[in-house]
């Protein structure tokens, strides 16, 4: 997709060497005026930190929460459900189980207010690791805080993802184990779930998730688990990075069972589909490239596939970018291409997590941002950008 310039521009370090840049008038893109029907889509949101907060590594996260759900409101304000509390939202790193909780219940209240779509993650992360015993004891008191967390997220009216958990991954010493855990929530449950399978590039703590780290291994266990209790689960997402994986698995689940795809490399693909089959989605990085996304979805519904996968197309550097290794600094970005976009006063995360990328990587996602069309002031952007860099000792 190509755009005329503009009258911005930034000297950027490129390549090893300062050039100047000059952006793009942003993307062609437009809310829906109808419900998106042809996929279900959620993007996974980030959360704003305080900017006068503490927020360093270890801290409890503080939060700003109107500028953390004013970013919820503009995503269903371009079609799109929200995914919350989940690793975009910095689950594992940075945001505790208070502020996760209490984002939970207020995303509740503010979907019920607009009717938007929302689910979010139920996990075990309240738990501290010298809380976990191991063997039966150890899977009861796992069980038992998805429980706690269930509640939550029922409570709020939200859809519950079903997260992978560290704890499980530690104390677990079969495939049987995760089999037992998930089965009995899974029995419990009165309204079908999400189960989210999230891959140890995203966290490296849940190697050998599922029993073993052979992938093979792994899915047999996984689709042993979907087919026995297909009945109580929406659907599936599994963030791996593997297409070729993701195509396969969607043509093994049970009828009825959705697989939402996790892959922020190849998305456009998945999405648009084969001709018989296609994922759904439940991204991070349409957290990022939201205006978009919708646009391609809404020519989906339009029957125009074609044009939608092309803009998806002009997306995927930017994702491919945005999730390089290692991949579970994908927030730093996201955060960064909203402070540009004047989506948070500040570019900061909780835990102290906006240095986990270089200055020229977030150069580079810049530049990509805009060759998409995802600056959407770049006045704006390029004001901030001037900024970051002088802190940065770039000028």
């Amino acid at each position: 997709m190509t755009a005329s310039v503009t009258s911005a521009s930034v000297v950027l370090p490129i390549d090893g060497q300062l050039d100047r840049y000059q952006l793009s008038e942003p993307g062609d893109w437009r809310r829906p005026r109808a419900p998106i029907t042809s996929r279900i889509a959620y993007a996974a949101a980030h959360v704003v930190p305080n900017v006068l907060g503490d927020n360093t590594p270890g801290a409890p996260a503080d939060v700003d929460w109107d500028a953390t759900l004013s970013y919820r409101h503009e995503l269903w304000s371009y079609g799109l459900g929200v995914a919350d509390a989940m690793d975009t939202a910095q689950r594992g790193m940075g945001l505790d189980w208070n502020a996760t909780r209490e984002l939970i219940t207020r995303s509740g209240r503010e979907a019920a207010v607009v009717g938007g779509r929302l689910a979010c993650g139920a996990g075990t992360d309240q738990l501290a690791a010298q809380d976990v015993p191991a063997g039966a004891r150890g899977l009861a008191v796992i069980t038992d805080a998805y429980r706690e967390q269930i509640d939550v997220v029922t409570a709020a009216g939200a859809n519950v993802i079903l997260m992978a958990s560290r704890a499980l991954a530690r104390v677990a010493s079969s495939p049987e184990d995760y089999l037992s855990v998930y089965g009995t929530l899974l029995s419990e449950a009165d309204r079908p779930v999400i189960l989210h399978w999230l891959g140890e590039m995203f966290d490296p703590d849940l190697r050998g998730y599922w029993g073993s780290a052979d992938l093979y291994s792994a899915t047999a266990t996984f689709e042993a688990l979907v087919r026995q209790y297909a009945d109580k689960i929406d659907g599936v997402k599994v963030s791996l990075l593997d297409a070729a994986h993701e195509v396969a698995l969607r043509r093994a689940l049970p009828e009825g069972v959705r697989l939402y795809t996790g892959d922020d490399f190849n998305y456009p693909e998945l999405i648009i589909g084969d001709g018989q089959y296609h994922s759904d989605a439940l991204l991070g990085v349409f957290a990022a490239i939201y205006p978009a996304a919708s646009t391609a979805l809404q020519h989906l519904d339009a029957g125009d596939s074609a044009l939608a996968r092309r803009i998806l197309e002009s997306t995927g550097a930017l994702g491919r970018h945005l999730f390089a290794a290692p991949t579970y600094y994908y927030k730093t970005g996201i955060a960064f291409l909203s402070w540009l976009n004047g989506h948070q006063r500040g570019f900061s995360l909780i835990g102290g997590l906006a240095s986990g990328r270089s200055v020229a990587h977030l150069s580079e996602a810049f530049v990509l941002a805009d060759r998409a069309g995802l600056l959407a002031d770049p006045e704006l952007a390029a004001d901030r950008m001037r900024t970051f860099l002088a802190l940065n000792g770039v000028g």
